[in-house]
C-alpha cells in the first residue's frame, strides 16, 4: 500500500470516529430522534456536504452507532464469561449479568440506543443482527453448556402447562439457534430470566427505582442468583460479593450436597 493510501485511510479512520463521538454527545442531548448529520457537521466544523462521503443519511449514522453499541455490551459479556472458570456455569451467568449493568450504567445513551424506544422511521438492516446477538448468544451458551454437561436442574416448583400450547414448538427456533442441547421448558426459562435482565437494568437507567430501591446493585445481583436458580444453573462456585455460596474445596467449588439450598441463603 503506497504511504498516500494508508494516510488517507488512518485520516478517514480517525474522522469516522470524530463524527461517531460527537453523534453520541449529541445524543446524549437531543436523544437518538433528534440526531442531525449537519448538527453533527457544524459542531465538528465540517462543510455540511462533506459528512455524506463517510456517512450517506442518518439512517447510515445511526446503523454505526448501534452496531458500535452492540458490539461493545456483547464484548464486555464474553470478557466477563471467559474470565470464569468454563464449568462455573453459576458464576458464569453472574458475571456476565453484572457485566452487562455496568457497561450499561457507563453507556446510558448507548444502553438507550439499542435496548430502549425504537427510533423513529427507523429500520435497522441485517448488519446489526450479528452484534445484537451477541450478549444473547452468550447468555444462551452458559445455559447450554450446563444442559450439555448434564448441570441443569429444574426449578424448585414447575409451572403447569397451558391447554393447548405447544411450547417446545414456540421455541424451536430458539433452541435450533442458540440451545441446542437445553430441554424446550428450560429454554422457555432462560428467555425470561434473559429478559429479566434487561427489565431490572432499564428499571434503574430511566428512573423507575426512584424513591423505591436506595441501592440497586444487591437487589440487581440477588436477582440474577434467582434467575440463574430459576434458569436451573448450578451454584456459582465462589462468592466474591458475599451473596450466595458457603466455602467448599480449594478450587471454590461448593462441596457435595452444598448447593441445594444455595439461593436461600
Amino acid at each position: 500500500m503506497p504511504p498516500s493510501t494508508g494516510l488517507r485511510a488512518r485520516m478517514r479512520a480517525e474522522l469516522t470516529a470524530e463524527i461517531k463521538e460527537e453523534a453520541r454527545r449529541q445524543m446524549g442531548v437531543d436523544g437518538a430522534p433528534g440526531l442531525s448529520l449537519r448538527a453533527v457537521t457544524r459542531s465538528l466544523g465540517m462543510a455540511s456536504s462533506a459528512i455524506y462521503r463517510y456517512f450517506p443519511n442518518r439512517d447510515d449514522l445511526l446503523t454505526a452507532l448501534i452496531v458500535d453499541a452492540y458490539d461493545a455490551i456483547g464484548a464486555a459479556a464474553e470478557e466477563a464469561d471467559a474470565g470464569c472458570a468454563p464449568d462455573d456455569f453459576g458464576g458464569r451467568w453472574r458475571a456476565v449479568g453484572m457485566a452487562v449493568r455496568s457497561w450499561s450504567l457507563a453507556n446510558p445513551h448507548e444502553y438507550a440506543l439499542v435496548y430502549g424506544s425504537p427510533v423513529p422511521d427507523y429500520r435497522a438492516p441485517q448488519d446489526t443482527v450479528g452484534p445484537a446477538s451477541r450478549v444473547t448468544l452468550a447468555m444462551a451458551g452458559i445455559v447450554d453448556g450446563a444442559a450439555r454437561a448434564g448441570l441443569l436442574d429444574d426449578p424448585p416448583w414447575s409451572a403447569p402447562l397451558v391447554p393447548g400450547v405447544d411450547v417446545a414448538d414456540s421455541v424451536r427456533t430458539l433452541v435450533e439457534l442458540a440451545l441446542p442441547h437445553t430441554p424446550a421448558d428450560a429454554a422457555v426459562r432462560a428467555v425470561a430470566a434473559w429478559t429479566m435482565v434487561f427489565g431490572i437494568i432499564s428499571f434503574e437507567l430511566f428512573g423507575q427505582f426512584h424513591r423505591v430501591i436506595d441501592d440497586v446493585t444487591p437487589v440487581f445481583e440477588r436477582a440474577l442468583l434467582e434467575m440463574g436458580r430459576m434458569v436451573g444453573l448450578p451454584a456459582p462456585w465462589s462468592d466474591t460479593h458475599g451473596a450466595a455460596v458457603s466455602s467448599g474445596e480449594s478450587d471454590g467449588r461448593p462441596a457435595d450436597g452444598e448447593d441445594e439450598d444455595w439461593y436461600l441463603v
